[in-house]
């Protein structure tokens, strides 16, 4: 049996104990209280830091691209901000069914492109969604306050003249780099240098507060070109224009500045819009004038009569006989379109007589005759800066026998580009200099070199001006009120390695005013199929619509007599059109 006094010991350690339990509950309340306090108000500064770090990340910001504008200060290309929304397929839950239908609705995208995203990238923190959306459908999406789905901003290229000057400025890609075009070929003087800034971000990754800059977004520079908006929309309404009534299969024209080799427009056929990226094909945006080569036939055979003024191998008013309409070179026949008999050297351009001129070329040994040929630019690059801008090909002199020679006179054996062409007749225009090309502004052009000596340039020029007069074969590219020199040009294409039959380049360059010269324009037009095919009834036109409304934009006065009957009413409608 059990003692009292066992009992009464039983109960006092019972006692003890409970009391020992409740002291160490007692100091863990305590000591929990105290660590409370401690976290809430202590270390309360500290502890917000931790946890805001914890949410602190840095982020790129977006620089803006420089803008392109054209010689009187007209935008060309912008940039403006857009955002893009982008997924952290690791974040995204279980999210309404309807919210993804709308988001999917609001962004344009397939349905079921948001759960095949998720599906697809289970590992990573980044994909997009959908780049470069407006920022009214950005508010809209933010608004949804879906788990994972985020907003960044960047920038997209704008074009405000979209397909009149498409070729030229090319276009940038999706992350606003440059891809074709002076876009491409400035692209490091272009594009900025991003930034860096420590921003804060809530449990859903929005940003909810810029913390510091860590580095400043460097915009790019802005470019400043030679092109006249002007003058470019006109180039480009005629040549489209022609190019749809004759069903021809391109084209391209080219103007420059006759004193100082600027640019002042450049277009090509068929066209496209730098601002609808769906239809990006290479034989639309390819830049012709300056990529493509071909054969100038007649257009050259004012240099070789020029060269052979300067060389003495002709005289002025020397008469060359081209009867009976052809010239026999060896087992190799040159031939007119018909007997023209005797020709003087105006006469020659006129009538564009290939024996006339094969005579000529063959009185002059072969490495002067291309000496000036290269001295030209012929077979260089015009060196403008534009992606892949062609060389050309002129043959070499000593690969050249008599037959060859006479073919290079009248504009085979070398092939170049439309802007190789207009280059070479600023050496015409501003009496015997050639002058470099640029697409930038200058007043003077130090690389200009002379060719021709002053009163041969003038000389030919004046032969040009009978070649637009009513007998002549570019009648149709004269301009009212203006004294014009040009050249037409009909060539056949090479078509597998051999000379088509029934395809054509049309061809006319001009100089305008003939007796101040301002402007040179050069344009092609390939393989009209509409009925006409020579190139002072297809290309002439164009210089003419284009030069006419050129001069009154540029206020360059008209160089005719005045005509107390007619003039002054025909000026003021013309200006008026």
């Amino acid at each position: 049996m059990i003692s009292r006094y066992q009992k009464i010991e039983r109960k006092t350690g019972s006692k003890l104990r409970r009391r020992f339990l409740v002291g160490l509950m007692f100091c863990g309340m305590l000591m929990l209280l105290g660590k409370a306090i401690s976290l809430q108000v202590l270390e309360k500064e500290f502890l917000q830091q931790q946890g805001d770090m914890r949410h602190i990340v840095a982020t790129d910001v977006s620089a803006y691209r420089g803008k392109i504008f054209d010689r009187n200060g007209e935008p060309l290309a912008i940039s403006t901000p857009v955002k893009s929304v982008w997924l952290n397929p690791k974040k995204v839950g279980d999210v309404d069914s309807q919210r993804i239908v709308k988001l999917e609705s609001m962004l344009n995208i397939p349905r079921g492109k948001f759960t095949k995203v998720v599906k697809n990238n289970p590992g990573k923190h980044f994909v997009y969604l959908k780049r470069q959306v407006t920022p009214s459908v950005a508010e809209r999406v933010k608004a949804l306050d879906i788990t994972g789905v985020h907003l960044s901003r960047e920038f997209k290229r704008f074009y405000p003249s979209g397909e009149i000057t498409g070729h030229l400025l090319g276009f940038t890609n999706i992350d606003d780099a440059g891809q074709e075009g002076l876009e491409l070929a400035f692209e490091n003087l272009l594009k900025g240098v991003p930034g860096k800034k420590r921003v804060m971000r809530d449990g859903k990754r929005h940003i909810i507060a810029d913390i510091e800059e860590i580095r400043s977004p460097v915009p790019g520079k802005d470019l400043q070109i030679s092109i006249d908006s002007r003058l470019q929309y006109l180039a480009y309404r005629e040549l489209k224009a022609a190019i749809k009534s004759h069903q021809a299969s391109s084209g391209s024209l080219v103007m420059l500045d006759a004193k100082t080799g600027e640019v002042l427009a450049v277009v090509n056929q068929p066209g496209f819009n730098p601002n609808d990226r769906a239809d990006l094909q290479g034989y639309r945006y390819r830049n012709r004038a300056m990529t493509d080569v071909f054969e100038p036939g007649s257009t050259v055979k004012p240099f070789l009569i020029a060269s052979a003024l300067d060389a003495g191998y002709v005289k002025d008013g020397e008469v060359v006989d081209t009867s009976p309409g052809y010239y026999r070179i060896g087992r190799n026949v040159v031939r007119d379109f018909r007997d023209y008999g005797v020709l003087g050297l105006s006469d020659i351009l006129k009538k564009s007589s290939n024996v006339a001129v094969s005579k000529i070329a063959n009185k002059m040994p072969a490495e002067e005759m291309w000496s000036f040929y290269n001295r030209l630019g012929m077979g260089q690059s015009a060196g403008i800066g534009f992606p892949r801008e062609a060389s050309g090909i002129l043959i070499d002199y000593q690969d050249m026998d008599s037959f060859e020679q006479a073919t290079l006179s009248f504009g085979y054996g070398v092939n170049m580009s439309v802007m190789q062409l207009a280059r070479a007749y600023t050496a015409l225009a501003d009496d015997g200099v050639l002058h470099s090309v640029t697409l930038f502004k200058r007043e003077i052009d130090q690389d200009s070199r002379r060719v021709f000596t002053p009163k041969t340039a003038s000389n030919i020029r004046a032969m040009l001006e009978h070649v637009v007069e009513n007998d002549g074969t570019a009648h149709k590219a004269r301009v009212d009120g203006y004294s014009v020199a040009g050249k037409t040009g009909t060539v056949r294409k090479i078509i597998n390695g051999r000379y088509s039959k029934d395809q054509y380049l049309s061809l006319f360059v001009g100089i305008i005013p003939a007796k101040d010269p301002r402007l040179v324009m050069a344009v092609l037009v390939d393989d009209p199929k509409a009925g006409e095919y020579y190139g002072g009834a297809v290309a002439g036109p164009i210089f003419s619509k284009v030069m006419g409304r050129s001069m009154r934009i540029l206020g360059i006065d008209p160089s005719f007599e005045r005509d107390p009957k007619r003039p002054l009413v025909l000026v003021a409608q013309e200006h008026k059109s």
